[in-house]
């Protein structure tokens, strides 16, 4: 057996980043920014108003100073004229600063008769100008690589870029094993069980910007595990789930290797998903990770994630582990990394009283795997440990 953080290495090895593709600016949320991407225009464009009131100039912002109306600027529609001593203009939020003119009056400091103004006592001493370029200049930079966010999508679109690079999604073939299997909606024989790995799955993965496909079941017999790997071809990462172990039905290794799968590893220690499996078959990186429920997301969630953020180019390095501190003790533990099912209170974190790999309903009520190192001493309530977030 190897470690959790050595059989992360080998798993780097069978991935690389993707190539890039242009999407459209309204499609690319959630996506993965593949090169950096510069602003096409300043913004604002030209120094604007920050607030609804009078164009003066500077000299003239004065208490009791009297001027004349002479034009209005709004948004998308600018004075054309030039502010002349004595002189003001009606200005409006956006509107672009008229000629001569260095400062807005906000509107509360101002009395107006007909075309004439007076500007009250107190005025406001502030300019309320948006000087062009505040925000950004032509030629400033969306680093990459990073998950475009609304707010990123948002500055893309002033920034004047209706297309974007990002990486392609990785395709994801995901594939149950075993004849116990039946899929959700259908009526189990008195010896099977409903699949529910593969869809959990799906859903982690495509959570982190990977298109994943579920194949038909492979039943637990050379053929059908044949035909599955075969509807598997073009994916960029091939997992199995179940199958992977050394009973007289595991056939996945077998079949994997008649196929061309150079194996990379087989068997990590950690709890839950210690007969875990991995290589390359066919030009794509292969993973045969544990049937039990619980051991295949754990699986999924510890190094399956790493892996697809790696192909979309965010690096690779292991999920990152936050701190908190115990709410109940914890007795020593054995020699295998573990994962315990735990949850998030105000008093810190605790872990659950059933952690056994096959209960999905104690999972569903976790929002976090305490990790536990190899042989790590008992802990006492207020002790710091790391943890992974769902």
């Amino acid at each position: 057996m190897i470690t959790v953080d050595e059989a992360l290495e080998k798993l780097f090895t069978l991935v690389a980043p993707l190539e890039s593709e242009e999407v459209p600016l309204a499609e690319a949320v959630g996506r993965v920014l593949a090169r950096d991407l510069a602003a096409r225009r300043d913004q604002p464009p030209f120094a604007a108003s920050a607030m609804d009131g009078y164009g003066v100039r500077e000299d003239e912002a004065q208490p009791g100073a009297r001027l004349k109306v002479i034009g209005e600027a709004a948004a998308g529609h600018g004075f054309d004229g030039v502010v002349n001593p004595g002189q003001a203009v009606r200005i409006f939020t956006g509107a672009p600063l008229p000629a001569g003119a260095s400062r807005v009056i906000i509107q509360e400091d101002v009395s107006r008769s007909g075309d004439q103004i007076t500007l009250n006592d107190n005025l406001d001493p502030k300019p309320h100008i948006r000087p062009k370029g505040c925000d950004f200049g032509v030629g400033e930079v969306m680093g990459a690589p990073r998950v475009l966010r609304p707010a990123d999508i948002a500055l893309l679109a002033s920034m004047n870029n209706a297309t974007v690079p990002v990486t392609r999604r990785p395709v994801v073939a995901l594939i149950s094993t075993g004849d116990e299997l039946v899929m959700p909606g259908e009526t189990p024989g008195p010896d099977q069980i409903i699949a529910s790995n593969t869809f959990g799955l799906k859903a982690l993965l495509e959570g982190l910007g990977a298109r994943a496909r579920i194949l038909p079941i492979a039943r637990d017999n050379i053929p059908s595990l044949e035909t599955a790997f075969g509807l598997a071809a073009g994916a960029d990462l091939v997992v199995t789930i179940g199958g992977a172990s050394v009973g007289d039905h595991d056939l996945v290794g077998q079949v994997a290797g008649q196929m061309g799968m150079d194996r990379a590893f087989y068997k990590v220690a950690m709890r839950p998903g210690k007969p875990l499996m991995a290589g390359r078959m066919n030009g794509a990186a292969m993973v045969g990770l544990p049937g039990n429920p619980v051991s295949a997301m754990v699986c999924g969630q510890v190094f399956l994630a790493p892996m697809i953020r790696a192909m979309l180019g965010l690096g690779a390095q292991r999920s990152s582990r936050l701190t908190a501190r115990l709410a109940a003790p914890l007795p020593q533990n054995g020699p295998r990394e573990h994962y315990m099912r735990a949850r998030l209170t105000p008093e810190g974190l605790v872990a659950e009283t059933r952690q056994d790999s096959s209960l999905l309903s104690v999972l569903a009520e976790a929002d976090a795997l305490l990790v536990r190192p190899v042989n790590d001493p008992a802990r006492a309530v207020g002790d710091k440990v790391e943890y992974l977030h769902f």
